[in-house]
């Protein structure tokens, strides 16, 4: 198996294209939290090759930035780590809004700083963009914190092309952060995946993998734990699965040819879509990192990627959030 360290849009930052997505192993996913367990599986991650790992403040309330802290407190040489501020959550877990004001994102940088046990942040995401403040505003509170030595480099998550464009002027945008995959293409429609590309900017996709459907990992909502968020999630409803079933009849067709897994056809896809784009599918299993890598040995050549393009659904059935 191999994942290449490469630069991570304009910087010095070289990280392999597959990451690794740590939300999970604190909540939404169902199940009850294992820290022991997930913290071998981050270092599985870390001898399997994958020095890319994702969390942000607001996942478990601190929990996983403080999981990953614990994880890592002895190999930090040997990863890139990347965290959010933005979504601001009460203490019963519920979201109170977005928040990108000035005094906030220092407050929540400084805090995810003492969670994760370090002085500086690789990179720092605006989680969501914040209809109350101006993107220049925002990132100009971000470029602040990267004077001042307590982030290296910036993201976005979830920016539109505009907005993308705004928070360049300020302050050079490392990386953007949004759904992509098989069955959500809007970045491709909204032409933000070409806007980062024309300002050199990394895309790096969550959710690679569709939440699991793509994996085959959903065959009914049955599957899903009781608190599993995905059961309140439309692309979950049992009308929308049977509908999306589509997806994986055309992924299916692909990896018998293969010899490969669901898992690995959506991402080798995703990977094929151009040497700038790195993805971080989250897992609490280290079989599952294996898989994962695997896609790097699914090669897609131009006429079956062209295929592909032809037999994909035009619209997925229910809406992301």
């Amino acid at each position: 198996m191999t994942n290449p360290p490469v630069a991570l849009g304009n910087t010095t930052l070289r990280v392999g294209r597959i990451g690794l997505g740590c939300m999970g192993m604190s909540e939404y996913y169902g199940g009850t939290r294992d820290d022991a367990s997930h913290i071998r599986t981050l270092h599985a991650a870390v001898d399997l090759g994958i020095n890319h790992f994702d969390t942000a403040d607001m996942y478990g309330l601190g929990h996983n930035e403080e999981l990953v802290s614990r994880a890592f407190s002895d190999r930090w040489n040997k990863v890139t780590v990347a965290t959010k501020c933005g979504v601001r959550r009460g203490a019963n877990g519920e979201v109170l809004d977005v928040c990108g004001r000035p005094e906030y994102v220092r407050e929540a940088c400084e805090k995810s700083l003492r969670r994760l046990g370090r002085e500086t942040i690789d990179l720092y995401y605006q989680h969501r963009p914040d209809p109350n403040v101006p993107v220049e505003e925002n990132v100009g509170a971000m470029r602040r914190l990267v004077e001042e030595g307590k982030v290296r480099f910036i993201g976005l998550s979830e920016f539109s092309a505009e907005q993308i464009r705004a928070a360049q002027a300020v302050h050079p945008i490392t990386a953007l952060q949004t759904e992509y995959s098989l069955w959500t293409r809007h970045v491709e429609e909204e032409g933000i995946l070409q806007t980062c590309r024309d300002l050199r900017i990394a895309f790096v996709a969550y959710s690679p993998l569709g939440r699991g459907f793509l994996a085959g990992a959903v065959p009914n909502r049955d599957a899903l734990d009781a608190n599993d968020w995905r059961r309140e999630n439309p692309r979950f409803s049992d009308e929308a699965l049977k509908g999306n079933a589509r997806f994986l009849d055309l992924i299916r067709d692909i990896a018998i040819r293969k010899g490969a897994t669901l898992a690995q056809v959506a991402l080798a896809w995703l990977l094929a879509q151009g040497d700038d784009i790195f993805t971080i599918p989250g897992t609490r299993h280290i079989e599952r990192l294996q898989e994962n890598l695997g896609a790097w040995q699914v090669r897609l050549t131009p006429a079956e990627l062209a295929k592909i393009r032809r037999r994909l659904p035009e619209r997925t059935v229910g809406s992301r959030y």
